[in-house]
């Protein structure tokens, strides 16, 4: 047997071996991606339980990058209406602010035990606005927070703890407004349904009015419960009770709409994602 017909037919051995090691052990699974990405649609965006669209629908959709090693950086945005919105409440009709640009970064480890991450991370709040006048509070915020997650057998959740270290979403002086919140789960191992309830507290501090703070007029509790369908492949379908406690100043909501609408009212929100 010559030297070629030798190599063919150790090459046709090697290849069969090698299918048969192939089909006798599964292949190994492709490492998880650390850029995710995700897109959403709403039929109203509810922020800490008030209207940002005007109770009209909105897209929503983001990305994020994890390091193993805890690191994390990402970008969420969503359609808005509620600044113009403002503005033209006051006579204002030139100004324009049509998204919301969240930028984030921070640090999320399981440091006490499996299934409970400690998170550390500073959120920017970025309004890209033309019109507004010198003489209003820019929108922009910036917020610091640390969140401590659990899991606890089918309920899974977090406390969270926000913290304002710049004003607040056009409120003058309102440094050192916060927002405690607690976000739980439930997974009914049914038809991939899961439970959901949320509870938080804005308080506004500073820009004290000539007779009551906006402590006392703007700040308000916030309530969702609702359920989450997960369909597989990344997408999932929610419904969810939202309401809040805001109140009125007067005849006036303490948070209202241009025509005159409760914007931290009860309602019903639904949202399909997707997730890549």
């Amino acid at each position: 047997m010559n030297t070629f017909k030798k190599t063919t037919l150790a090459l046709a051995i090697s290849a069969l071996a090698g299918g048969a090691l192939a089909q006798s052990a599964p292949a190994p699974a492709p490492e998880p991606s650390p850029i995710t990405a995700n897109v959403t649609v709403v039929n109203d965006y509810r922020y800490r339980g008030i209207s940002q669209s005007n109770f009209k629908p909105a897209i929503q959709g983001g990305f994020d990058y994890a390091h193993e090693s805890g690191f994390y950086i990402g970008n969420w945005n969503s359609s808005i209406s509620w600044i113009s919105d403002a503005n033209s409440a006051g006579g204002r009709n030139n100004v324009s602010a049509p998204i919301e640009m969240d930028f984030y970064a921070g640090f999320k480890k399981e440091l006490i035990e499996k299934g409970f991450a400690s998170d550390l991370g500073v959120l920017q709040y970025y309004y890209p606005t033309t019109g507004l006048p010198s003489s209003a509070t820019n929108p922009n915020t910036t917020e610091i927070y640390v969140a401590q997650n659990f899991t606890f057998g089918p309920v899974t959740g977090f406390v969270k703890f926000s913290y304002a270290v710049s004003n607040i979403f056009g409120f003058a002086n309102s440094s050192g407004s916060y927002y405690p919140d607690l976000t739980l789960n439930y997974d009914t191992g049914i038809w991939g349904i899961t439970a959901n309830a949320h509870i938080g507290y804005q308080y506004v501090a500073g820009n004290y009015s000539r007779t009551v703070s906006n402590s006392s007029l703007y700040s308000y509790t916030d309530y969702k419960l609702g359920l989450t369908k997960d369909f597989g492949g990344g997408l999932s379908l929610s419904a969810a009770y939202v309401t809040t406690n805001a109140g009125k100043s007067g005849a006036t909501y303490n948070y209202s709409s241009p025509t005159g609408k409760n914007l931290g009212g009860s309602t019903g929100i639904v949202s399909l994602t997707k997730t890549f």
